[in-house]
């Protein structure tokens, strides 16, 4: 039950002026009003009956504190004890209380949903705009790695787990192993051949569980039941055995990523949109390992809009050169600094040009097409435009251009080749080598997520706690850089009386 009282206004709390006016947690509170928490979660908690509990203002901005110093539960609460800034903060008197570390864990877990995390970060934001602390038109997208709080583990050597949990459980609840079911589980580090190490353990798997399933008649709810189920999952999965699925029975969802070719991380990845100029994220994203990047872009990209973030120019790295994502930045005229992939765009600009108005390629010696025929491989659209037989006839480079028995030229391209192509020329501009110069300020935002509040790893195991994780760096971090565009502004007008700023009247 939610019950609003008076606060901070005990004998005690005179000590809070001792606070210095330029504490970042006084520029944050001074900047954002965190008031709208409590409406946001109060059809979570019971209106009239229940214990009195703790408001979730209060919680979310321990919460705040705990990702801003990155801390644990039980150290954020013994720092706020003993921190009087922290104590004015989360709006208590000095000799009050605080809760339990393991209340602002069942908060963080089953109060905070995904949603009410982007709410949150949707509202500061807004906030932000609305008060004139974000000014800027530009949105930066880009995703970086999270590694997971757990080793990452071969095939074999889950099968072998699976196999030591289901023989574990079978002794616990039948008090024995029945003699018909083979308890020795093959030493897979013996067998040399990679492969035939894989194939030993899956079929000495495969027959305990059948073994075991026909001796012992198990209860639908028995732990042995449960792990051969899932046991059964991981080995239905087609991905397992190539090692690119399960690799942890600790964090199911964490999986291999790619940070170049040839580099490697096990765990998650984190996507997210930022504001280019204050360096504010408006939105964010989580999926596994495997997460190809700009896969939730539209989302991100509506979430911002959402903010209040009037959006004029968009940046990215080559992994968002896509039609797509083009095409909806095109429709709302926005400026895309996104460079070209060679995988999406696979024309020689230095050979080849293109002419929109009669759709034509022309090559480096002059001959142009003179015709298309449009056709379809694999679910592929594409086009194949026929140079002029009689300009390639006459052609000097003839033999070095066309290695075939073929009259003339061809060429096969995607059906959005020639639309690509005139934003391909414009990514040679130098007002496009400048602009695209502001992307590299996520890297700033990544690093700063990373080296100083944790985000370089998992705090606990599986997707829901990383989403949860990420959302909450990213409100910390995007509080923390409020309070120093408020602070940088008053250093330049020591009269606050004198700030235009509406958030200071």
């Amino acid at each position: 039950m939610l019950k609003n009282e008076p606060k901070q206004l005990s004998l005690y709390s005179i000590l809070y002026n001792k606070i210095p006016e330029n504490h970042i947690l006084k520029l944050i509170n001074n900047a954002v009003d965190f008031s709208f928490i409590n409406k946001l979660l109060e059809s979570s908690y019971c209106k009239f009956y229940g214990r009195p509990a703790k408001e979730p203002e209060m919680m979310s901005k321990l919460l705040v504190l705990q990702y801003l110093y990155t801390l644990s539960d039980e150290q954020v609460i013994e720092d706020t004890m003993m921190n009087l800034a922290y104590m004015w903060f989360i709006g208590i008197n000095p000799e009050d209380d605080l809760p339990n570390p393991s209340l602002l864990a069942k908060f963080r877990t089953q109060r905070l949903k995904e949603t009410t995390l982007d709410d949150i970060i949707k509202e500061v934001v807004r906030q932000c705009v609305e008060k004139g602390i974000i000014k800027g038109t530009g949105i930066s997208i880009d995703c970086t790695h999270t590694e997971a709080n757990t080793g990452k583990l071969v095939p074999e050597r889950i099968m072998k787990r699976l196999a030591k949990k289901i023989l574990k459980n079978l002794e616990e609840e039948n008090c024995s192993i029945p003699d018909n079911i083979d308890d020795k589980i093959p030493n897979y580090k013996e067998i040399e051949d990679p492969k035939q190490a894989k194939e030993t353990m899956k079929n000495y798997l495969e027959k305990l569980m059948d073994d075991v399933e026909a001796t012992v008649e198990l209860a639908e709810n028995s732990k042995t039941k449960q792990v051969i189920d899932k046991a059964k999952e991981v080995l239905n999965d087609p991905k397992f055995i190539e090692q690119k699925g399960i690799r942890s029975l600790v964090d199911e969802d964490a999986r291999v990523g790619h940070k170049t070719k040839t580099d490697t991380f096990f765990g998650y990845k984190v996507e997210f949109a930022m504001v280019t100029e204050e360096r504010i994220i408006t939105a964010v994203t989580v999926g596994n390992g495997a997460y190809v990047d700009g896969t939730e872009f539209e989302k991100l990209y509506k979430m911002t809009k959402e903010c209040g973030v009037d959006i004029k120019d968009t940046y990215g790295d080559k992994a968002y050169f896509r039609k797509p994502i083009l095409d909806i930045l095109k429709e709302d005229h926005v400026n895309a600094y996104i460079p070209v992939s060679e995988s999406a765009y696979k024309i020689d600009d230095s050979k080849y040009s293109y002419n929109k108005d009669s759709d034509q390629w022309f090559c480096g010696e002059g001959n142009y097409t003179i015709k298309k025929r449009k056709t379809k491989k694999k679910n592929r659209d594409s086009v194949i435009y026929y140079f002029d037989k009689q300009g390639c006839k006459d052609c000097p480079k003839r033999k070095k251009c066309i290695t075939s028995k073929a009259a003339a030229k061809s060429m096969e391209l995607s059906v959005n080749t020639p639309e690509l192509y005139e934003y391909s020329q414009w990514t040679k501009t130098e007002e496009f080598k400048e602009e695209y110069k502001k992307r590299a300020r996520h890297e700033w935002k990544n690093g700063e997520m990373k080296r100083f509040h944790g985000m370089d790893c998992a705090r606990g195991y599986g997707l829901k706690s990383m989403r949860t994780q990420a959302k909450l760096t990213a409100l910390a971090v995007n509080l923390k850089r409020i309070a120093a565009l408020l602070s940088s502004y008053l250093n330049k007008n020591h009269r606050i009386m004198e700030i235009e700023w509406p958030f200071i009247m």
